[in-house]
């Protein structure tokens, strides 16, 4: 577990020949900056003139340079939080691997790339209405109405659930597509390894946070998790064991299951796709094989009880109305005769 990575220093500095030279203020960074302003922006200039996308470019390098130039004076440090950073690397390298799937079918990266950040920026809304509205007794405890509001927005210390990332970044998927007049099944197969590698990290963000966490364990890779984390305190309040004590129980690192099942999903459903027969086969194959893996995993999760009265959680109820509508898909498509690829836009450009 490791919450906060590290630090950033505004006050850094490089050593060089020359000296101590500042990375933040009027430092490296902002001569970085300028040099990429004039690499990008003289070519522009002897092509096109001094246009309104030239002064757009002028703007926002200067908007980022005046940043740059005054963080040290606006503040010490920053954390980088474990959670934030791997949601962050996880969201890069999806787009990344996204981009080189597009490319071979025909289509530049920028469509995949745009797909992303309607998909994305909802998901995580959505991710985190649904961690609130299933803990919100454990989540408004003792808050006032504007604690509650500012902790809705404290992304850095987890608290989100994949399943309602799914939910409302699909509606927003279905506006896309219909904006972009592009097959959604078609799109699907091409970015569904993408929400999987997504998940890798953001699994691996759960175990820096220490959420996520599993259920008692004396296998050889149980974990254990310090004083003051999340697995520690719900233990203490369990009564599982004293606040004195010098970690939790070992625990199951269900996170870790989590996120090698999402990475092993991943490289299935990107190898599968040049045999798919129809538009749709690659995401049946994650919709169908995903929800099963999930209840399996959630077996052995210890954060939260059974749901509805039974023994299950609600992301195992969650998975097997997912299954459910898996299924019917199979059906769908196991009477579609054709390959179905309608791309009516220019989505390619």
């Amino acid at each position: 577990m490791r919450q906060t990575l590290f630090r950033i220093a505004f006050d850094a500095t490089l050593s060089t020949p020359w000296g101590e030279l500042p990375l933040f203020g009027a430092g490296l960074l902002l001569g970085l900056l300028l040099l990429g302003l004039m690499w990008r922006l003289l070519p522009h200039v002897r092509k096109h003139g001094f246009d309104g996308a030239a002064i757009e470019k002028l703007i926002t390098a200067g908007v980022v340079g005046f940043v740059i130039y005054q963080l040290p004076n606006w503040m010490q440090s920053v954390p980088v939080y474990g959670f934030g950073a791997m949601l962050l690397l996880g969201f890069l390298t999806a787009g990344w691997l996204a981009g080189i799937r597009a490319q071979r079918e025909g289509f530049s990266p920028e469509l995949t790339w745009d797909a992303a950040m309607w998909i994305f920026i909802p998901g995580i809304i959505g991710a985190r209405l649904f961690y609130v509205v299933q803990k919100w007794d454990e989540f408004a405890a003792g808050k006032s109405p504007f604690g509650i509001l500012i902790s809705l927005f404290n992304l850095p210390q987890g608290g989100l659930v994949l399943y309602g990332g799914v939910i409302l970044g699909g509606v927003f998927y279905f506006v896309y597509c219909y904006r972009k007049k592009i097959s959604p099944a078609y799109l699907a197969d091409m970015v569904i390894p993408s929400i999987f590698v997504g998940e890798m990290f953001g699994r691996i963000g759960c175990f820096l946070n220490g959420c996520c966490f599993g259920d008692p364990t004396q296998l050889p890779w149980a974990v254990f998790f310090p004083p003051g984390s999340v697995p520690f305190e719900i233990e203490v309040n369990r009564g599982q064991i004293l606040a004195q004590a010098a970690c939790s129980l070992p625990l199951h690192p269900t996170q870790l299951y989590s996120s090698l099942n999402a990475g092993i999903l991943a490289l299935l459903t990107w190898h599968f796709f040049p045999f798919r027969r129809k538009d749709g086969e690659v995401l049946l194959l994650g919709w169908m094989i995903y929800p099963v893996t999930r209840i399996c995993i959630e077996f052995l999760r210890g954060d939260e009880g059974g749901q509805l009265g039974t023994m299950f959680t609600i992301s195992q109820w969650v998975s097997a109305g997912m299954l459910v509508s898996a299924l019917l898909f199979w059906g769908y498509l196991s009477r579609k005769a054709e390959q179905y690829r309608l791309v009516l836009s220019d989505a390619s450009g």
